[in-house]
């Protein structure tokens, strides 16, 4: 048995006598980002990126669709349940009463969002800037229920999870000829960094010190770029794999030069590039059954509105297939990410 394999085990014997004691590792978890891990806040919004509808949440609690974009549990879903929390950091939008339900964090996230503050406007999502903002109210809410000093706890305990950049690519970059005419995508990518970095700064200023960051995945596999981008092959698209992988190494640079220039700044980037890439080429070897379809409807191209109760050809079981709908992971992908996930992150807790 590696080092690796025996410092998770000894790490989940941990997670397990703390779930036990009724005790989550963190006293909160926070989440930022677009509609890999929102909860729900789109909902309310003026856009047509939704998925509040069937059969969006069909394999769900109650199989009631939540503003999910997928059949059932995210993976950030299944990271709060592996720190212990016996239920979601909310969709904060979708709070009627913001007051002790936020005592264990909050999901800020909005589909269509990114690093790049018009990727959110072209689609009236909440901007990654906005998200802050809402979080910093959060903070004054939580001071009003739980005191200035166990909010301060709060804050500086807990984990900060942000998932973005993707739309910025998919939904804006290589669609728009007002971007991808004027800049590379490597010139793309640095201007996404720099409001990376100016994230995570803001963040860092309301007292954020735990922060995990996931990687662009393979945005050449998933079954809506390859039918958009593949010029008629069902392969993933080489090309939309490179330039995430020249982001991701990139954001693993712009990350430790933040680190190294915050004092006390956990800042730890979560791949989710390989891990998803593996259940894409070796589906059969991770137990699915296909990997180039998503689950709704033809499995395509349908996200959001046209991935609807009306879409023909939807799958019977989405624990077969990798992907939900064009974009997005089915609960059993996320279920294996999120326990990359939680390795990825173990420093985060150390």
């Amino acid at each position: 048995m590696g080092y690796s394999s025996l410092f998770l085990i000894c790490f989940l014997l941990v997670v397990v006598l703390s779930v036990s004691n009724g005790q989550p590792l963190v006293p909160a978890l926070f989440i930022f980002g677009d509609s890999v891990v929102d909860a729900g806040n789109n909902n309310h919004l003026y856009t047509i990126v939704k998925a509040n509808f069937p059969p969006y949440g069909r394999d769900f609690k109650n199989h009631n669709p939540t503003g999910r974009f997928c059949n059932g549990k995210l993976a950030s879903d299944f990271t709060a349940e592996n720190l212990g929390f016996t239920s979601y950091p909310p969709a904060y939008l979708n709070l009627k009463a913001k007051g002790k339900s936020l005592l264990n964090g909050a999901n800020f996230a909005s589909a269509a969002s990114g690093y790049y503050e018009s990727t959110a406007k072209l689609y009236h999502a909440i901007p990654l800037s906005q998200q802050v903002l809402n979080y910093k109210e959060c903070q004054n809410i939580l001071v009003d229920v739980a005191g200035q000093s166990n909010t301060s706890s709060i804050i500086s305990g807990a984990i900060y999870l942000v998932s973005a950049g993707n739309s910025d690519f998919i939904q804006n970059y290589y669609i728009n000829p007002l971007l991808y005419k004027v800049y590379t995508a490597d010139q793309f990518s640095d201007i996404l960094l720099q409001s990376y970095s100016n994230f995570i700064k803001n963040l860092y200023a309301l007292g954020a010190r735990k922060i995990g960051v996931t990687t662009l995945p393979p945005m050449g596999c998933l079954p809506a770029a390859i039918t958009l981008f593949g010029s008629h092959s069902n392969e993933c698209v080489d090309r939309l794999n490179n330039d995430a992988i020249n982001f991701n190494k990139k954001l693993n640079t712009t990350s430790q030069s933040l680190q190294k220039t915050l004092p006390n700044l956990k800042l730890v980037l979560l791949d989710i590039y390989q891990p998803l890439h593996d259940l894409v080429t070796k589906p059969s070897e991770n137990g699915f059954f296909e990997a180039r379809k998503a689950c709704c409807g033809t499995g395509l191209l349908e996200t959001s509105i046209l991935c609807n109760h009306q879409s023909i050809g939807t799958c019977a079981n989405a624990s077969d297939y990798v992907f939900w709908d064009g974009f997005h992971p089915s609960e059993a992908a996320n279920k294996v990410l999120a326990d990359d996930l939680l390795i990825a992150g173990l420093s985060l807790f150390s």
